[in-house]
């Protein structure tokens, strides 16, 4: 039902997750991240509440992606039915698909990078994923939708997806991307790199906004001036 890449960008230290479910709102749901902390993508039969403590025991506990991930689960009595994928701000990563996994699944550990998916067409594409985001160029996000269209051209879920995200996170301690298709019948992945590539050249002025509105610019709108 849902295919993830969790990555990091060795130059700037961002750490992202792009994701796609054929069920709606994988956004909503699935993909977790921390400024300065790590990423978590819980997906399969989703606990949405292991993205927050695997968060919270690299945080306050200084655990590895390993240990956080074994401790989340060893407190989840239907881990069974989970897949997870963690990446911290070092890059390390950890994974995890349980005895009860949907369908064909599969999870790979690249370079700065982690990629799960399950109800899978082929296992090739989750290698595709990983190959792609670490021979791929640009800003993080671009390197996260290639990889996401790399899995589709490799066969993509065994069904149709209907959802897709893409979220980002670097100083701030909010999101700089968090955007979301919730359900599209008509290639989600592809709306959600339209919604990026209307985005990107706005990205850094949301942030100036935040932090000195006085240096932001103008976008034309109604009472922005």
């Amino acid at each position: 039902m849902t295919f993830s890449i969790v990555g990091r960008c060795q130059q700037t230290g961002q750490l992202g997750i792009a994701i796609s479910s054929s069920s709606i709102a994988v956004g909503a749901r699935c993909p977790w991240l921390r400024a300065g902390v790590g990423a978590v993508a819980t997906q399969n039969v989703t606990l949405p509440a292991l993205g927050a403590q695997i968060l919270d025991l690299l945080d306050t506990r200084q655990l590895g992606p390993e240990a956080a991930l074994d401790t989340a689960l060893g407190a989840d009595e239907w881990r069974a039915y989970r897949q997870v994928t963690v990446i911290d701000n070092q890059g390390r990563t950890a994974m995890f698909s349980g005895s009860e996994a949907l369908g064909l699944h599969n999870a790979v550990a690249g370079v700065q990078c982690v990629a799960a998916g399950n109800m899978l067409a082929t296992k090739q594409v989750i290698e595709a994923m990983v190959k792609t985001f670490e021979t791929s160029e640009g800003i993080l996000a671009d390197r996260l939708l290639a990889a996401m269209h790399a899995a589709m051209k490799a066969g993509g879920e065994a069904g149709p997806v209907h959802s897709a995200a893409l979220k980002i996170v670097d100083t701030p301690v909010w999101p700089i991307v968090d955007l979301r298709v919730d359900w599209a019948d008509p290639d989600p992945i592809g709306q959600l790199d339209a919604l990026w590539q209307a985005y990107r050249p706005q990205m850094k002025d949301y942030v100036t906004r935040a932090l000195n509105p006085t240096a932001a610019p103008s976008y034309g709108v109604p009472g922005d001036e």
